[in-house]
């Protein structure tokens, strides 16, 4: 069969198939063929005029029928894949990269973007590093050296820091444009800082981007899942109105993103038997994770009536979602604190009996309705049809453990250089060059040291000598700054990783390196918690 019948008889099935929802639903009452193609016709006694176009947008914004995706797509250009989709993080918490460039901080970037994060790459310069990091990573132009480059809108949403930044060190002889000799390791070569001092950059630097970041970061108990008072792009393009209208309706919403707030706003209807409007995101393309955590909170400001939120696991269009109802005062500002326990599954209105908790672990989408019914056919006793109003400050998961939202990437060695009794013949190149090398450990110690004043959750990662192997060796941690070893940057991206996910790696300070035996899967909590914490 040609390329031509195949798609032909593809675009037929999927017309029945619309057209059968389009009776199922009871939007339509006969359909007629007419020149061979399908005419559609509402019955209109006793009803309001139905809006087929509004329809067929809904159903083609949530991607129902992926043949009018397609048409869309033939007509208007196609635009990147996932474009319009979002990501588990990036609804809109930010894990913000700084040094991203970098041997070690590319290899996080990397990391980050594969586990469904919304990553944020501080750049110097976004043409050199756009070939780097790809055209897909948000970059934003700054420098941890020059603080009132730490805008807002690099700051902005920001959910934990990873600082991978690290003064210029290469050979005095100069080196290959990939950076060969420097990535043997600096035994290996009589090394020079080039570029700024180890004072501006390991101390002040770092001490700049600490302080800017304690300003910004969410609290660490909580989980923003949106920040609508800081709205990125992402946050415009993926709520969508869902209205009583695939139902046959004339209900309308949209939701709009105002200055500082965001706005579900419209007329709701109960002609032609309809009666909800609501907003829905498209599905997170990485589930949302919210383990962990104790429930939901949302601050809202509405309009005395009674509105609806829903969590849904299932990426199906019509499937459960997991509800609770929750009434506003009007031209109030509220926190509703939803409970996990709280929510119940309901389908069409209707609660599900048996149904199994939700799976926290795998949220696909958000969902705020109001409706003129509650549940299993009883009336929302706060409900007035006509216009309609609920701002939307924030989305947040509450009562999470605490987390490290500072991780910094220091060195072995720290504290070593004028360290009584110490053999320097015995110590690796950095600690014996430290004073040639513009006291590079010394300001390193300084950085972390803004770092542990600072209040902000942290983990400290001193990695022994960097390698560009591949990894995946057995990692020895150690606490004291008496190890000596090599250690492989794609294993110290891996911890940085591991760390912000990992309330038993909060508030460490510690030495890394690798063992000789290869492991596949290391036990990071255990790992973690053999440490003790820095007093």
């Amino acid at each position: 069969m040609g390329y031509s019948n195949r798609f032909a008889l593809g675009l037929l099935y999927y017309i029945k198939k619309l057209i059968f929802y389009l009776l199922y639903t009871q939007k339509v009452d006969t359909i007629k063929l007419k020149y061979g193609g399908y005419i559609v016709f509402m019955n209109n006694n006793n009803r309001s005029q139905w809006d087929l176009c509004r329809f067929i947008k809904t159903l083609t914004y949530f991607e129902v029928f992926p043949v009018l995706n397609w048409i869309q797509k033939l007509f208007q250009g196609s635009p990147k894949d996932n474009q319009d989709r979002p990501k588990e993080g990036r609804n809109m918490a930010v894990i913000l990269v700084a040094g991203a460039t970098g041997g070690v901080g590319k290899r996080v970037v990397k990391k980050l973007v594969a586990q469904g994060y919304y990553v944020r790459c501080l750049v110097r310069d976004i043409e050199k590093a756009r070939p780097i990091l790809g055209d897909d990573i948000d970059l934003v132009v700054g420098d941890i050296t020059k603080p009132e480059t730490l805008t807002s809108l690099v700051m902005a949403n920001i959910q934990a820091v990873i600082c991978c930044t690290a003064v210029r060190v290469q050979p005095v002889e100069g080196d290959t444009p990939d950076r060969a000799k420097y990535n043997q390791g600096v035994k290996f070569y009589l090394p020079e800082i080039v570029g700024d001092t180890p004072e501006n950059v390991e101390y002040k630097g770092v001490k700049n981007l600490v302080e800017t970041a304690k300003k910004y970061l969410v609290p660490v108990d909580k989980k923003t899942i949106f920040d609508f008072t800081k709205p990125s792009d992402e946050i415009k393009n993926i709520w969508g109105a869902l209205d009583d209208v695939v139902m046959g309706g004339v209900s309308s919403s949209s939701f709009q993103i105002r200055e500082n707030t965001a706005v579900f706003t419209g007329n709701v209807s109960t002609a032609n038997s309809g009666g909800f409007a609501s907003v829905r995101t498209k599905n997170f393309s990485h589930l949302l994770d919210l383990s962990g955590y104790e429930g939901v909170k949302l601050r809202v400001k509405g309009d005395g009536q009674r509105y609806k939120i829903f969590l849904r696991t299932e990426s199906t269009w019509d499937g459960v979602g997991y509800s609770y109802s929750f009434d506003t005062v009007a031209n109030n500002w509220l926190d509703i604190q939803i409970p996990f326990t709280d929510l119940f599954g309901v389908f069409r209105a209707k609660i599900v009996k048996e149904c199994p908790p939700m799976d926290i672990s795998k949220v696909c989408s958000l969902q705020l309705m109001l409706s003129k019914f509650e549940y299993d056919g009883a009336l929302n006793p706060a409900f007035n049809p006509g216009i309609f109003a609920l701002e939307v400050e924030s989305i947040q998961a509450y009562g999470g453990e605490t987390l490290p939202q500072f991780i910094l990437i220091s060195s072995a060695g720290v504290t070593r250089p004028g360290r009584p009794g110490i053999n320097l013949d015995e110590e690796p190149p950095a600690v014996r060059l430290n004073d040639q090398l513009g006291g590079i450990l010394t300001w390193k110690l300084r950085g972390e040291e803004s770092l542990k004043a600072s209040g902000i959750p942290y983990t400290i990662i001193r990695p022994c000598a960097l390698t560009e192997t591949a990894g995946g060796k057995e990692l020895i941690f150690a606490q004291g700054d008496n190890i000596k070893g090599k250690v492989s940057r794609d294993d110290i991206a891996e911890i940085c990783v591991q760390a912000i996910k990992e309330p038993k790696a909060k508030n460490l300070t510690f030495e890394v390196k690798e063992g000789e035996m290869a492991v596949n899967n290391p036990d990071w909590k255990k790992l973690f918690s053999a440490l003790q914490a820095d007093k």
